[in-house]
């Protein structure tokens, strides 16, 4: 008579783990190409962020770069620019909303909420109309010393912001820093 095999149990259990074991691997290696090909691909990571080399303006000048096919403006505006801007009721703001909405009521759509320094020296801004997506022209267009949209009428005064027109938003700000004294980096 044969003695009953006390691993019989652990050996059957052992296969199960492995044949599992086996076929989690073989499913993540067929799913994983199909996760993969979701993520971006490398020229739109190369557009994530860029920077601007700005050593080349002077006060009262602007620039358009493109990042992520569009237009940003980047001013370097001057200070009779930053009075004006600054001297603006909040009241007589068609669009009264900051980009970011943890701020306070009283911070929202200001100017100095909308530049990249304290000083209020460097404007960015999507060059992009809010109303149907034309670029609006510069260097003090418009019946507000900032921006004019010719195609439908819009008015942006020097800080970006909608003042007349059918344009419902202020053009909108995108997330930027200094590098360094002459870089802004854009996203």
């Amino acid at each position: 008579m044969s003695q009953p095999d006390d691993h019989a149990g652990s050996r059957r259990d052992f296969l199960y783990y492995a044949t599992a074991g086996a076929g989690a691997v073989a499913a993540g290696a067929a799913v994983w190409p199909l996760v993969n090909q979701m993520n971006p691909s490398a020229d739109v990571q190369a557009l994530a962020s860029r920077e601007v080399d700005i050593s080349g303006l002077t006060e009262g000048t602007q620039i358009t770069e493109l990042w992520r096919g569009k237009p940003v403006f980047i001013r370097y505006r001057s200070q009779a620019e930053i009075d004006a801007a600054r001297a603006t009721p909040l009241a007589d703001l068609v669009d009264t909303k900051a980009e970011n909405d943890n701020l306070t009521p009283e911070a929202q759509a200001t100017d100095e909420n909308r530049t990249l320094d304290p000083e209020g020296k460097w404007l960015v801004m999507m060059g992009v109309c809010t109303h149907l997506g034309c670029v609006p022209l510069g260097d003090g267009a418009g019946d507000f010393g900032g921006w004019f949209c010719p195609c439908h009428g819009s008015h942006y005064d020097q800080a970006g912001r909608i003042r007349k027109g059918p344009a419902p938003r202020n053009l909108q700000v995108p997330v930027a820093s200094f590098v360094n004294e002459t870089t802004i980096k854009l996203g």
